[in-house]
């Protein structure tokens, strides 16, 4: 049976999110997925909609987000459904709405220097990071407070040239976790479209997507 995407994108353009958004959208179509994909959060107060599809990616940093369309998201995925995401998009969303973030596994507190040279590496043999080796970025590095239950996959460490009091810090970079019935991937990769010009970013992101849909 073919696969469902929804993925909704908006909030602040600076994390292109309509870029970012189209990539994903182009490459789960690759993987034979039919991807809904709109600029709007109304969709969101449909649980019933949402729980039909396979998939959610949310892409939408900062913004607000409404009760119902909370809720419609929410129940949809401790019923099953799937939801993934990268960076600002998904790990820097709803600010002031905790029981999202407790859902993510994460949330941004700070990128040191801005836009930066760093590594990111691999730490658990995993379907979704299996071949991927240790890879340079230059984009925001995130430092985020984090989930101790996640299941993490790939990490960077903090030099301390930005911010000397983290010096030596391993932050997450990549995860998987459960929120209910519901698989969650999550990537702070991803600052603006061109960062998954990294082939390395971009495929671990997209697998992470597919577990999340139960389609890796």
């Amino acid at each position: 049976m073919e696969k469902k995407a929804f993925i909704t994108w908006g909030g602040w353009d600076g994390h292109e999110p309509e870029q970012t958004s189209a990539i994903f959208a182009k490459l789960l179509e690759g993987k034979g997925f039919s991807v809904e994909r709109v600029n709007t959060l109304d969709p969101l107060a449909d649980g019933e909609k949402l729980k039909r599809f396979d998939l959610i990616v949310p892409v939408w940093t900062m913004s607000s987000i409404g009760a119902e369309q909370l809720n419609g998201l929410l129940e949809a995925v401790r019923s099953g459904v799937g939801i993934g995401g990268w960076h600002g998009g998904m790990g820097d969303a709803f600010r002031q709405e905790t029981e999202y973030q407790w859902m993510v596994g994460g949330q941004w507190v700070a990128h040191p220097g801005n836009v930066i040279d760093y590594t990111v590496e691999v730490v658990k043999n995993d379907p979704i990071t299996t071949g991927i080796e240790p890879f340079a970025m230059h984009s925001e590095q995130y430092y985020m407070h984090t989930d101790p239950g996640n299941e993490v996959l790939a990490v960077t460490k903090f030099s301390g040239e930005h911010a000397a009091w983290v010096a030596g810090t391993i932050m997450p970079v990549a995860w998987k976790r459960h929120y209910g019935k519901g698989r969650v991937f999550y990537c702070s990769l991803g600052h603006v479209a061109a960062d998954f010009d990294v082939p390395e970013a971009r495929e671990m992101t997209l697998r992470g997507l597919l577990w999340a849909a139960h389609a890796l």
